[in-house]
């Protein structure tokens, strides 16, 4: 080759050579202001939802801008670590959709003067109403390790520290959480999965600058205050909660958005009817919990049977009707239920038709909810034919179910009549046999008061009548008000002038106290399913599609492990081996032919 040929050559190599670094490194600094992730997961499981989609698009959500102090950093465990890279890996892909509205910083907690550091913890922890600390155990380097992390964020929005995140469990004093165990890796897991519900629930807390106003009716035997306790607690952080009694008075629905009628047990006033249904045709949202039914469980336990009763006319289903919705007087039976403790009985667990395991539908509401309790549940129809308003069923029971007959002697020996697998219908597969439990009417509804308005108001000049809805409107009927009631614990208060009260430990609207007691494993769907109806019903979908969403977890088949296990060990082992070896010979033989005449 010629001195010439030689220096082109020369030449062409560097020039290519430098041609492929600038385009890396060109690369990476596009890549370093471009953030894109691929989820490829059938269940979608690392992808935003809509709602949080829309939230962080709506400029209008976020006044000012909003800081995020996320107290992890540092020197942390392999776990810990992979958990704050979670929460990163969430919170740029939020400030991809919201741009600079949205700003966090990860802070390390153990970093300054013993006094800084007690400071710092003083502030976040804020006398238990902040971010709890979590203690670890470990093994490093061949011996126990032990730290203590804070796992949360401090959200400041408008220039003050207006949130708190716990992203992980606080451990309580002298029970450290074992880093290594199972237990604490699937709590690590589910907290990642959470994130989004953690953030996006936070975030909407912190900028919310006015609270919608719902108001739980009183007046005709509602549950009471102590019995709403929780459910209260479930949607105060987004909404103004209110006691409302009517008493004849005309503006008393004046700046409420949604209206709570919790198993109400006497009759309605056409007054008070009359407020209710103008509420609706204001665009009011209305969510109607009722019993048909009464019956005495404390007998049908100790006698093995007891009579059900109709409730004295409520009137509040006439007015339900004329919207589309109509509830009977029977019970719904279902062979997707729950189990009762009967111990006089051949067997100590007896399948107890009557507490419906409810079937979530398609709708945002229910979709993708655990089973949802609901003991002694009436039927809901669709009625009428109001082309301006949809009827939507949104829990429904089983395939393999049926009704009982109207006002329906129960009895606990039923279970004997189907055997140990019941077919409480000729065609358990059939869909039609599904009873709709609670329905949701949407739209232009027609006035209960249309063709009949009450003299005291319509001689009022002050009060403007409305025939039919000026927006549209919800109205939604579950055929069951006592699933809501929780128990509560009552006590004296300190200065001995009332009672105070509060709910019992156990969550009444996840598990059932008599289940746990026998040891029976299950999850009710009743919390999220009321915070769902409440957030559809008011018109915030921002946290449905989070709550909703399922995450499908596949088990190892452990026959395929077992079977196939010595050929992934041999791959896994062999595999780069032999590329290795193959990519030499070929390097050679390259080699060979490029420099033998």
């Amino acid at each position: 080759m010629s001195e010439k040929k030689k220096i082109l050559s020369g030449v062409y190599n560097w020039t290519f050579l430098l041609i492929i670094l600038a385009v890396v490194f060109l690369i990476n600094i596009i890549a370093s202001f471009i953030y894109m992730r691929f989820d490829t997961t059938a269940d979608q499981r690392f992808s935003l939802a809509e709602g949080t989609k829309t939230y962080l698009g709506e400029a209008d959500n976020f006044k000012t801008r909003i800081n995020v102090k996320i107290y992890l950093e540092g020197n942390l465990p392999a776990e810990i670590k992979h958990f704050r890279d979670a929460v990163e890996d969430k919170l740029i892909e939020f400030k991809e959709i919201s741009g600079n509205k949205i700003e966090y910083q990860f802070i390390d907690p153990n970093v300054g003067t013993e006094q800084e550091k007690q400071e710092l913890f003083q502030s976040i922890y804020a006398k238990g109403q902040g971010i709890l600390p979590m203690d670890l155990v470990y093994m490093k380097d061949g011996a126990q390790s032990q730290m203590m992390i804070w796992p949360g964020a401090i959200i400041e929005y408008g220039g003050s520290s207006v949130q708190s995140i716990q992203l992980l469990p606080g451990s309580r004093a002298g029970q450290p959480y074992a880093l290594n165990s199972e237990q604490t890796l699937n709590t690590i897991q589910n907290s990642i999965n959470n994130l989004e519900y953690m953030l996006i629930s936070s975030l909407r807390r912190a900028t919310q600058e006015k609270k919608p106003r719902i108001a739980f009716l009183h007046g005709h035997g509602e549950l009471t205050y102590p019995q709403t306790q929780r459910v209260r607690a479930l949607i105060s952080p987004y909404y103004a909660v209110a006691d409302i009694t009517l008493n004849d008075s005309i503006n008393a629905l004046d700046n409420v958005q949604g209206l709570i009628i919790a198993r109400p047990r006497s009759r309605f006033s056409d007054k008070d009817l009359y407020l209710i249904d103008q509420f609706v045709m204001k665009g009011g949202r209305l969510m109607c919990f009722m019993d048909e039914l009464y019956l005495n469980e404390d007998t049908l336990r100790r006698t093995g049977e007891t009579h059900t009763t109709r409730y004295p006319a409520l009137r509040l289903d006439r007015m339900l009707f004329d919207y589309g919705l109509k509830i009977n007087d029977n019970l719904v039976m279902d062979a997707h239920c729950a189990p009762m403790s009967v111990p006089f009985a051949n067997q100590s667990l007896i399948p107890w038709f009557y507490h419906v395991l409810a079937t979530p539908t398609d709708h945002p509401i229910s979709r993708n909810l655990e089973p949802v309790s609901l003991k002694y549940v009436n039927e809901i129809l669709f009625v009428g034919n109001n082309p301006n308003v949809s009827l939507t069923p949104i829990l429904t029971s089983s395939s393999n179910s049926t009704v009982s007959g109207m006002a329906p002697l129960l009895n606990l020996a039923i279970y004997k009549n189907y055997g140990k697998s019941p077919e409480l219908v000729a065609d358990p597969e059939n869909e039609n046999n599904k009873k709709c439990l609670a329905g949701l009417a949407e739209g232009f509804f027609k006035s209960h008061f249309r063709n009949r308005i009450v003299d005291e108001f319509a001689k009022n000049s002050a009060i403007h009548f409305d025939t039919i809805s000026q927006v549209e409107g919800k109205v939604l009927l579950v055929g069951n008000g006592r699933w809501l009631a929780n128990e509560y614990d009552s006590m004296p208060t300190r200065l001995g002038d009332g009672w105070q009260y509060r709910p019992k430990k156990i969550n009444d609207l996840q598990f059932s106290p008599e289940l746990i007691k026998l040891k029976i494993p299950h999850f009710f769907g009743n919390q999220e399913f009321f915070q769902n109806l409440t957030d559809y019903m008011m018109g915030d979908n921002s946290v449905l599609d989070i709550r909703s969403r399922q995450i499908d977890i596949h088990e190892m088949n452990k026959e395929k492990v077992k079977t196939h296990a010595n050929f992934f060990r041999y791959l896994n082992i062999g595999l780069p081996i032999l590329s290795v070896l193959l990519l030499s010979f070929l390097i050679n033989l390259i080699r060979r032919k490029k420099y033998t005449k």
